[in-house]
Formats: structure tokens, C-alpha cells, sequence
């Protein structure tokens, strides 16, 4: 299993609505994601700066590849991206972070 973290910025006053939107997360969205190997999937938010960090476990990072181009994946974007920066295909900016330690 590989580690995946990334960064990601969310707008100022969107906080409780991002929180809320992935408290129910779609089940479908939620399968697609373990159908890719991916768990352990945690985002944080620095409430100071609105940047939010992700961090997950995956099997197989050459899946992730895979996902943009998932009809579920675009919807999600598509309902996220009044939140959040995002690119023109509406997918979050995510800037990808290298581990510097791990403590398992």
C-alpha cells in the first residue's frame, strides 16, 4: 500500500457545506473509490487558510489514473467546484505533498 497526500483550497465561508456534502457521501462515489484501492481516505482543513489536506492508502497508484475519466468522479466535481479552486474540467486544484517522515 502507497500513501497518497495532496493539498487542495477551499473557499472562505464554504466550510460547514464542504463538511456536510461529504458526511453524505454518494454511496456510489464511495464504491468507486474502494473499487480503486483507495482507503483510508482523511481530509483536514486548516481553518485559517482554507487549505485542505488529504491523505489515503492505495494499492495501486496507476489507478488513480483511472478516475477522471469515471461519469460519478465528473459529477462529484461538478457538484464541488462552487467551493473550492478548481481546473476546467472542474476537478479540485490538488498539488500533490512529498513525505518528509512517517512514524508507522
Amino acid at each position: 500500500m502507497e500513501r497518497v497526500a495532496f493539498k487542495m483550497k477551499l473557499f472562505k465561508g464554504c466550510e460547514a457545506e464542504y463538511k456536510r456534502r461529504h458526511d453524505q457521501l454518494w454511496p456510489e462515489l464511495k464504491a468507486l473509490l474502494s473499487d480503486h484501492g483507495i482507503s483510508e481516505y482523511s481530509i483536514f482543513l486548516d481553518e485559517v487558510t482554507g487549505d485542505l489536506f488529504g491523505i489515503f492508502k492505495i494499492a495501486d497508484k496507476l489507478s488513480l489514473d483511472e478516475l477522471p475519466h469515471q461519469p460519478v468522479m465528473k459529477k462529484w466535481w461538478d457538484y464541488m467546484k462552487d467551493m473550492m479552486a478548481t481546473n476546467d474540467d472542474n476537478s479540485p486544484v490538488s498539488i500533490p505533498l512529498t513525505e518528509v517522515f512517517y512514524l508507522p
